[in-house]
């Protein structure tokens, strides 16, 4: 994030690649076209970019949009050849980022960066599909081709697809707060909360158990309604109809992650929205959200975040009586206040 920035929106600025993703392009909009300020960049001469099927798009700004950015969002690029990115956007991204702008990729965006040379010596994240070809031409870029996405502070890399989305609100869940980005998940239908380091996919090694056409929908459910409770896999398969041992191969090809390291993982996400938006005490937040005492908390604060929930809630803790701040808002939704992080 840009040091030394006045209160305000963040400016987020989306770059246009030739033939980008239509999807990965919307991603961004979606996410960042309220509580931001938004603007689309044109990366060629005239403002004028090609898109799938036969598609124009436009832009009012041309790279040098990039120099007022807080955060730079690179789409998917095209992959069918060898897409060589301007070297103007490539000064421009070097420049924003030198300067502390945060700069994101978006699946088969992150060539764009590694061309940049932003991701050299980093760890990276991109479709699985295209690891290897990112690690063939860019060897100083430590590919990850199984994570979501990988925050790397000033630096960003996702998968494609519903990836580019758990990115963004990962993005907005920095800025602005968990229940903040659960809005936006809301609306857009989606989980408001996946983990980077949850797998893209699974090989397809094990036969698929399938319980019912909702699959694990129905026990996950179960789970997140009783979280503060003490919960055991051997409870957790039971309600699914299968042995431990199956459940946990079926919980890691579906979910990506173990069942025990998923509920750690939602029990900190309702800690973190019980300090967002209640007074309750430390002790009290740790009970309800099944992570036991105060002391349990703030070893699973320190642990995932680096910080403690007494610092969490300074700095995402909306204070009584202020004045509400750029509000996200949406039809038929209680548009919730967001406070913009400060340190």
């Amino acid at each position: 994030m840009a040091k030394d920035k006045p209160a305000g929106p963040i400016r987020v600025v989306v770059t246009l690649l030739e033939e980008t993703s239509l999807f990965e392009l919307s991603v961004p909009c979606a996410v960042f076209g309220e509580g931001y300020e938004l603007t689309l960049c044109s990366t060629t001469p005239g403002g004028i970019q090609r898109a799938p099927g036969g598609l124009s798009l436009t832009a009012e700004r041309g790279v040098d949009a990039l120099r007022d950015a807080d955060l730079v969002v690179v789409p998917a690029c095209v992959m069918d050849g060898v897409y060589e990115p301007p070297e103007a956007l490539l000064d421009e991204l070097r420049a924003a980022h030198a300067r502390g702008a945060r700069v994101a990729s978006l699946c088969s965006g992150a060539f764009v960066l590694a061309a940049a040379g932003l991701l050299d010596g980093r760890e990276a994240a991109t479709h699985w599909m295209y690891a290897e070809e990112l690690r063939r031409r860019h060897p100083r870029v430590r590919v990850n081709e199984r994570a979501l996405y990988i925050d790397d502070g000033s630096i960003l890399t996702s998968a494609g697809t519903a990836a580019a989305i758990d990115l963004c609100l990962h993005i907005v869940r920095h800025d602005y707060g968990s229940a903040a980005a659960a809005e936006v998940g809301r609306r857009m239908v989606v989980a408001p909360h996946r983990e980077g380091d949850q797998s893209q996919y699974a090989p397809a090694r094990a036969p698929r158990v399938q319980t019912s056409e909702q699959g694990l929908a129905p026990v996950l459910d179960w789970a997140l309604d009783r979280l503060q409770q003490p919960l055991a896999v051997g409870e957790l398969a039971a309600r699914a109809g299968m042995s431990v041992r199956t459940f946990e191969r079926y919980f890691a090809r579906e979910v990506g992650t173990t069942p025990l390291r998923w509920l750690n993982q939602q029990r900190l996400a309702r800690a973190r929205e019980l300090l967002e938006t209640t007074d309750l005490p430390v002790d009290t937040v740790a009970q309800r959200s099944g992570l036991g005492s105060g002391d349990g908390l703030r070893q699973h604060f320190h642990r995932a975040l680096g910080t403690t929930p007494a610092a969490y809630r300074r700095a995402f803790r909306m204070p009584r009586g202020a004045p509400p701040r750029t509000p996200f808002r949406g039809p038929a939704l209680e548009p919730p206040v967001l406070k913009r992080r400060t340190g």
